[in-house]
């Protein structure tokens, strides 16, 4: 029994040892998402564009609702912005 334990343990440190020098190399792929990242376009904001933002999700990421607020509250100022804007050129004609 002793035996067997000693040649596991040195084959487990073998293991080790040929992973840690790179001679045997693998692991895991490049991380994907199932949702893709969808960021603001270039060129002037509008309220809309807010809405169609989306964040990919992460383990350590942002918390939703916190940016969620952030988003609504960007959205919101967009559109007041935007309905100032169109009634001073209007006002303007």
């Amino acid at each position: 029994m002793t035996l067997v334990l000693l040649v596991l343990v040195l084959v487990a440190v073998g293991l080790v040892a040929a992973v840690a020098s790179g001679r045997i190399t693998g692991g895991l792929g490049p991380a994907t998402s199932s949702r893709p990242y969808v960021g603001l376009p270039e060129g002037p904001v509008v309220a809309s564009d807010v809405d169609a933002v989306r964040f990919s999700l992460g383990l350590r990421g942002y918390r939703m609702d916190e940016v969620d607020a952030v988003l609504e509250k960007l959205r919101d100022e967009i559109r007041e912005r935007d309905d100032e804007l169109t009634a001073w050129r209007g006002a303007g004609e």
